[in-house]
């Protein structure tokens, strides 16, 4: 057996991995999984005075085990993970998307005067920089209003986190995932605009090209599984919080999620032409300032050889 370690995921990001876990799709395909708590640890509140992520680090959550080699493998949103390849230490490469389409909504809280988009301009916005809620806030936003007037600042990753942070008061709006956005509207907020994104994973040099096609052929058959059969696998949105946040199991049951955000696809290769669109609209935020061209962000030869023996 080979032995991967992959960092935690949670089921918005990462439900085909912990589905080819639990059912053994893994083993069969010759590979021990472990995984490593990149949650673990103190997270900092909300700074309201840190308005930008250019010179943050993007390994405060994703890629943080990884960097320090205590994880083989990650996923997080695609976005995000251009940078942390461009920053990479550990010679992290990106080859090829994730299986899950995640999803996420600006939210706002139910003594709010915004029920626009529209009317979020000038108004303050909770992200966690570098994740994929920040990247796709601004995405759905410039839609509505000029960069000049979508305010944001620096929030801890985690919905749970944003979503308590936005009814403290510590800012107007959050960009939540499930089952945070069912929480918050059977909790009387209001959803203002809403999108799917993707994500990618990222390896280090020694997970093989053969050893990722295992993992995808495993993830593969869990996407399979998952669209059979969506009601079965919502439950995970439920389960997978009962000891982390007990309120998700108080208040919600599946009933109350929507499956039409559950979103899976087989994993594949990022197309060339979105990948140098994603590129030059990233570093039109300032970010990516050190990598010349999009393909430094991709192992190109890697990722084909990979997919085509998944197949």
């Amino acid at each position: 057996m080979t032995k991967l370690t992959l960092e935690t995921t949670a089921p918005f990001q990462g439900l085909p991995e912990l589905v080819a876990f639990d059912e053994g799709l893994f083993e069969i395909e010759g590979i021990e999984v472990s995984w490593a708590d990149r949650d673990a640890g103190q997270k900092p509140g909300t700074e309201r005075d840190i308005n930008s992520p250019v010179g943050l680090d993007p390994f405060s959550s994703h890629g943080k085990l990884f960097e320090q080699g205590k994880a083989d493998m990650y996923n997080a949103c695609e976005w995000g993970n251009y940078c942390r390849v461009q920053d990479t230490s550990a010679g992290g490469r990106q080859v090829g998307r994730r299986a899950i389409v995640a999803f996420g909504a600006l939210v706002v809280p139910p003594n709010s005067s915004a029920y626009t988009p529209q009317q979020m301009a000038g108004r303050m916005i909770g992200l966690p920089y570098y994740f994929g809620t920040h990247f796709l806030t601004l995405l759905m936003l410039e839609g509505f209003l000029p960069r000049d007037q979508i305010l944001t600042c620096k929030t801890p990753n985690g919905s749970r986190r944003q979503y308590d942070a936005m009814l403290r008061g510590d800012y107007e709006g959050a960009c939540l995932t499930e089952p945070y956005i069912s929480l918050a509207e059977k909790q009387g907020c209001r959803v203002l605009t809403s999108a799917s994104f993707h994500g990618t994973e990222v390896v280090s040099e020694q997970v093989s090209i053969e050893t990722y096609a295992a993992f995808n052929r495993a993830v593969a058959e869990a996407v399979r599984r998952i669209k059979s059969d969506k009601t079965r696998y919502m439950r995970y949105f439920i389960d997978y919080y009962k000891e982390r946040d007990p309120e998700i199991a108080q208040v919600l049951t599946v009933k109350d999620l929507n499956p039409s955000r559950l979103i899976v696809q087989e994993p594949a290769p990022i197309p060339e032409k979105e990948l140098r669109r994603s590129y030059e609209w990233i570093k039109s935020w300032g970010m990516l300032s050190e990598t010349p061209k999009a393909s430094d962000l991709v192992d190109l030869s890697s990722q084909q050889r990979a997919h085509s023996l998944s197949e």
